[in-house]
């Protein structure tokens, strides 16, 4: 068999995985505004960090299982472990549509964290899998941009529903279209762990880990590039957090309207996705350090615009900062997480990565909330601020 690493080489597949990682990206969109206003509403969840629960659920539960995805994909091939996460991933709408109490939405968050993990981490595994070396920064930008503009056009949707129809149960109705026509998509995606192996070959690179513990151990701490890389991801994602859980509460706090807050949630997310088209493929010409420090520093500047802001032409401004830094950082470290990962072992360590990132969530939903508790939701908006900066200097210093 005739196999070449290239987009152009492998048109079809590309297209095919870019636009399922568009539909796992929106299967959390429609969470990402109506969510937090229904803990207040409709179950009467009265504080910040009870509300901001299912952000917790759903980042642990991503966490581990993004390191099982990883273990899976390297063992049994991607298609299978894309089919299986959207499997899991429908009866999620449905749970969220019917649920009777806020337990209900914890557990349909815990479900959506193993759809998630399953399917974005075999996403970006298989997108790395087809490309050259010299087109991963774009490619993962691409794939980054995709689900990320998933996120935020599901987002804009069901806050339109929400404040059209109500916040419940419309908005959520989206959510099984997305998963039907995720599962659709995934079936008629050709496998790829082929093309890995003719690269390990090619590369006399057949270093294959076989223990769980020193995949770990290996990119999380041994290697200080990796290292470098999942302390970055994680706070990403911790970011993140604040922003999925925090912020819509804040912004509410401040007598937002559904609409309006719907339009900051939107523009963060969408900003993040299309800026991936640059941030991917400049990270490819000039390195990915350069670009993965600015990030975390323009970031930083948008999160803390946010929080001592206190009209909305300021809160769209800060957040299009605060996008434009996410969209700097996102597809860049994943890139440099493959420079650093032998073939063999790409998904196993993608997937170690991905733990440590999307913990982020959990963490930044957990700690920002409880510092709003004590100290208020500004503070708890501006902490995550503090924590991005911090993680650039680390960056900065340790990654060669």
């Amino acid at each position: 068999m005739n196999l070449q690493l290239g987009i152009r080489e492998n048109l079809i597949p590309f297209v095919i995985i870019t636009l399922i990682t568009a539909f796992v990206g929106g299967m959390v969109g429609i969470e990402r505004t109506i969510i937090p206003l229904l803990a207040e509403e409709k179950y009467a969840v009265a504080s910040t960090t009870a509300a901001i629960s299912f952000i917790v659920s759903f980042g642990l539960t991503k966490g581990i299982f993004n390191f099982v995805a990883g273990i899976l994909n390297d063992k049994f091939g991607r298609k299978n472990i894309e089919i299986l996460g959207w499997v899991i991933g429908l009866p999620i709408p449905f749970i969220l549509i019917y649920a009777p109490s806020w337990g209900w939405v914890i557990f349909a968050n815990f479900l959506l964290g193993i759809n998630q993990a399953l399917t974005w981490s075999t996403a970006v595994t298989y997108t790395l899998d087809i490309v050259r070396q010299d087109q991963r920064g774009f490619a993962s930008g691409i794939n980054e941009f995709a689900g990320y503009l998933g996120v935020g056009a599901l987002t804009f949707i069901t806050s339109y529903i929400g404040s059209v129809y109500g916040i419940h149960p419309y908005p959520m109705i989206a959510g099984i279209f997305i998963a039907v026509l995720g599962l659709i998509l995934s079936l008629s995606l050709p496998e790829s762990h082929h093309y890995v192996k003719r690269e390990a070959i090619d590369k006399r690179d057949l270093q294959r880990e076989t223990s769980f513990l020193s995949v770990l151990a290996l990119a999380s701490f041994k290697n200080r590039n990796l290292f470098a890389c999942s302390q970055g991801g994680f706070v990403a994602n911790f970011t993140d957090g604040m922003a999925w859980g925090l912020l819509p509460l804040f912004l509410h706090s401040k007598g937002s309207s559904i609409s309006h807050i719907g339009i900051i949630a939107t523009l963060y997310p969408t900003v993040w996705a299309f800026s991936q088209l640059i941030t991917g493929l400049m990270s490819d010409k000039i390195g990915r350090k350069p670009v993965i420090v600015t990030g975390f520093l323009v970031k930083s500047i948008g999160i803390m615009g946010i929080a001592f802001s206190e009209t909305i032409l300021y809160w769209i401004l800060f957040a299009f900062v605060f996008g434009l830094g996410k969209g700097m950082v996102y597809p860049t470290l994943i890139a440099a997480v493959s420079d650093n990962a032998p073939p063999l072992m790409r998904g196993s360590i993608l997937g170690v990565y991905r733990l440590w990132r999307d913990w982020g969530y959990a963490f930044g939903a957990l700690f920002t909330g409880l510092v709003a508790d004590f100290l208020g939701l500004k503070w708890g908006v501006a902490f995550s601020a503090m924590v991005s900066f911090i993680s650039g200097i680390i960056f900065w210093k340790v990654y060669k």
